[in-house]
């Protein structure tokens, strides 16, 4: 089948790496596998983090336009025609404006992954999006969720004739490298003692969620400065000076890495003994899944979607959100248990390879799309 896809938080071809643009280029090659060709359909961002109704307005009135010009294009055969379109990452922030009014018109199944509904966002300054994204799920043929803990908001917001599934999250789980030679090399390049525990955060340094999970890892690691450990930190942005400034008091306990390349990543998932993350109001978070099929133990927030992907005592202990106490108290407990650390790293490589491989889910994927154009062609007969 051909499949229009777009991701209109941010597309799988942008420049700046994130979780979600780690998704979407997975799903499409998830699609791929699964013997489908893929075409980026759309790259409108309609991201409004300000909750600005006029931007909102502006971005319904192009995607308006741009599904208008898509659908023309089909029609004067200047691009194939699509058998479905696929939109990932639907919510009120970044709502789909093109993907339903072009599967309305050319007479498509239109499906959605990750969605999720806030009906707080109802009457507020986010409205529109809110609307938008309601209106997209009621046209879908199909909704995959990947967190498990929207399936209560989303499931009333579907037709009566929408499948909804269930997906977990999952990626192309590569061999690890060594972990004596990889811990030698970040080693060498940090000026890291590899005697020593070392403790590995990976996420973006912006404002928001993600410094409130440094935040709350800097609180919980003050509280452990009488045993011994180095906190590794990958990543890099706006939020630098603010999240280094939480770390400072720590001292030479840390080492900011920066941005990481994701082909240099796995090294640092191999060299590392616990992944550690608290997770403030994370979606499900694909470092920790990554590093599980490193062969890593995560200590995280329970929050979001992460218990879909850390099985809490097997691959993994999670704490409650935003309670560094709780995860200060975890942490000890695990750096007093290195055994029970490295079974559990070996636990989350299996699992991952039994239940979050890129080739379960071009399987699943395939199935039920080719379900959706069938149940949609049989309503048209």
């Amino acid at each position: 089948m051909r499949v229009a896809f777009h991701a209109p938080l941010k597309p799988p071809d942008s420049d700046r790496p994130s979780g979600d643009r780690t998704m979407a280029r997975l799903l499409v090659r998830a699609l791929e596998r699964g013997g489908h060709t893929v075409e980026l359909a759309a790259r409108l961002r309609t991201r409004d983090g300000a909750g600005d109704p006029e931007r909102q307005r502006r971005l319904a009135v192009l995607g308006e336009r741009l599904a208008g010009r898509y659908v023309r294009s089909v029609q004067a055969g200047r691009r194939p025609p699509p058998d479905l379109w696929f939109t990932y990452h639907l919510y009120y922030k970044a709502p789909d404006w093109i993907g339903p009014a072009v599967a309305d018109t050319l007479g498509i199944p239109y499906a959605v992954a990750e969605a999720s509904v806030a009906g707080k966002r109802a009457g507020g300054p986010w409205d529109a999006g809110h609307r938008g994204a309601l209106a997209a799920l009621a046209r879908a043929d199909l909704a995959i969720g990947f967190n498990s803990r929207d399936a209560g908001a989303v499931l009333p917001a579907l037709g009566p004739l929408a499948r909804y599934e269930r997906l977990r999250p999952f990626l192309d789980p590569l061999p690890p490298p060594s972990k004596v030679p990889a811990r030698a090399g970040v080693a060498a390049a940090l000026g890291l003692p590899q005697a020593e525990p070392w403790l590995l955060a990976v996420g973006m340094m912006r404002p928001g969620a993600k410094a409130a999970s440094y935040r709350v890892l800097a609180t919980a690691l003050g509280g452990l400065l009488d045993r011994p450990w180095r906190l590794i930190a990958v990543g890099d942005g706006p939020a630098r000076d603010e999240i280094a400034g939480y770390l400072a008091p720590l001292g030479d306990r840390v080492r900011l890495a920066g941005a990481v390349a994701p082909d240099r990543l796995p090294a640092f998932y191999a060299a590392a003994d616990l992944m550690v993350w608290p997770a403030i109001q994370e979606a499900y978070g694909m470092a920790l899944l990554e590093a599980q099929a490193a062969g890593l133990p995560v200590l995280a927030g329970d929050v979001g979607g992460v218990p879909d992907i850390v099985r809490d005592g097997h691959t993994g202990v999670l704490v409650p959100e935003a309670d560094a106490a709780a995860f200060a108290r975890a942490l000890a407990a695990l750096l007093d248990d290195p055994g029970r650390c490295r079974m559990m790293g070996q636990a989350a490589r299996r699992t991952v390879l039994a239940e979050h491989s890129l080739d379960g889910a071009a399987a699943t994927l395939d199935l039920w799309l080719r379900g959706a154009v069938s149940r949609r062609a049989a309503r048209c007969e």
